[in-house]
């Protein structure tokens, strides 16, 4: 079947052999993308501002628009190229239904898949949706997953609540020890699920050497890029099969959108897609345009990102209320292997108050920047403290296991001048010095009593 066609239909078309029998036969060839004729391309390497800019927009050849278009619709025309999308079964590739793929879609897929060098990308309505559909897609009943015991909340609870259910068993280790990993790898192990840098202390998994044990013992690396971005890291090049974030934080930027990404060859990215045609995380056309327009300013803003928390930081590390700072660029940082495959750490830095939490909920209401809220990544600083958001349910001991103490924040940097949030720091821990008020927050006797048993919980997911 020839590849031109008019504008009826302007998917891209998959490369398929003339003599190649039906899905099964392994001859059978994917183009990367999905992709349109009118998509801008580049064909020699870019540095990443540059991708960021142009990979993947739209070039309409009606209007001539220098953005991509806005595809705001649910349904496209249906054309001999549609049906023969349906009998070969490539309907990825061809505008038919949004749920199925849109033009606006695909330019901000394709902008993804360039800047974390992969072949294929996916957006997903969260990145819940994509984590999620990219389990289910690439396990199967009676299959095992590893993954850290302190990933986020609300990746925990799928693994915890929800995979049992489902038929796939889970094992919850340390992601950073690449020994415990291998000792819970299984015969039937098809996953192992890590971060590349771990909420809220900042972990960082050896991720080459995971990607070694991975391949071989032929089990899917699939690693969560969310805090650093493909501006500071690229798992694919470090030996992960697929990365998936959640585009609501850093690829966004400004914290008006909620969207998920998966990126990765387009084997296992379709299988992805399929599934997400099933459970139906589709993104919209509008929300693929603040997410393509967020992603055009990221290298700047992960640039400020990581200055503002490696001021703050050095800042921290020095302050008698300060018991400990958890950032990569600390020089008693004790995962060295990051700073070898990361440009830059993101903007998240934690940090423990020396009084405990009822200081640190002191601290918290005192400063005047920072918005007290959940979530990270946007253009404003964030300011939250584990133990009564995205690990309440936990009991003092359990987050004591897994490293969370009384008294640690963490500080989502913006992209304010670093002298401003300094000072608000600084002039917030010296209240401490004063007499808190009286009816200033503690520890409750019910936590107390909870800080004694040890049944296993779920984590919030904030």
């Amino acid at each position: 079947m020839s590849e031109q066609r008019d504008g009826t239909a302007i998917g891209s078309f998959p490369r398929a052999r003339a003599d190649a029998g039906w899905m099964n036969d392994l001859r059978r060839e994917r183009t990367a993308g999905p992709r349109t004729p009118h998509q801008q391309s580049l064909e020699a390497p870019a540095g990443n501002s540059t991708t960021a800019v142009h990979g993947g927009t739209y070039l309409d050849p009606t209007t001539r628009a220098v953005g991509t278009p806005i595809f705001q619709t649910s349904t496209f025309l249906l054309d001999e190229t549609s049906y023969d999308a349906f009998h070969e079964g490539v309907t990825r590739d061809v505008p038919i239904y949004t749920r199925y793929g849109n033009p606006s879609q695909w330019s901000v897929q394709e902008k993804l898949a360039l800047l974390e060098g992969a072949e294929s990308a996916l957006v997903t309505s969260s990145g819940m949706a994509a984590i999620s559909t990219t389990v289910l897609a690439l396990t199967n009943p009676g299959g095992h997953v590893i993954t850290a015991y302190d990933v986020y909340g609300g990746t925990y609870n799928l693994m915890r609540e929800d995979l049992h259910a489902l038929g796939r068993d889970v094992s919850f280790v340390d992601a950073a020890d690449p020994a415990a990993v291998a000792a819970a790898i299984r015969p039937e192990t098809q996953m192992l699920f890590v971060e590349g840098l771990t909420n809220p202390l900042l972990k960082a998994p050896p991720l080459a050497e995971l990607a070694a044990l991975a391949r071989q013992h032929d089990i899917l690396l699939v690693v969560d890029n969310t805090f650093l971005s493909p501006a500071c890291l690229r798992p694919i090049d470090l030996g992960a099969h697929l990365v998936v974030h959640s585009a609501t934080k850093y690829l966004n930027g400004h914290s008006d959108l909620t969207a998920g990404v998966v990126a990765g060859p387009r084997k296992f990215v379709d299988r992805v897609w399929a599934q997400a045609m099933r459970l139906g995380g589709t993104l919209e056309p509008f929300s693929c345009f603040l997410l393509e327009r967020g992603l055009k300013t990221l290298p700047l803003r992960m640039r400020a990102h990581h200055e503002n928390a490696s001021g703050i930081a050095a800042f921290l590390a020095g302050h008698p209320a300060i018991s400990r700072v958890h950032h990569p660029s600390l020089p008693d940082y004790p995962y060295p292997h990051l700073r070898e495959s990361a440009r830059g750490y993101g903007g998240v830095v934690s940090f423990e108050v020396a009084g405990g939490d009822a200081a640190a909920l002191r601290v918290l209401q005192a400063l005047r920047l920072p918005r007290v809220a959940t979530s990270l990544g946007g253009v404003e600083s964030l300011v939250s403290m584990p133990f009564n958001t995205s690990h309440s349910s936990l009991t003092q001991a359990q987050r004591t296991a897994v490293g969370i103490r009384p008294g640690l924040i963490r500080y989502s940097a913006g992209i304010e001048e670093l002298a401003d949030l300094v000072d608000d720091l600084d002039a917030a821990l010296a209240l401490l010095d004063e007499a808190p008020a009286p009816d200033a927050t503690t520890d409750s006797p019910d936590d107390e009593a909870r800080d004694g048993r040890q049944e296993e919980t779920s984590c919030a997911t904030a």
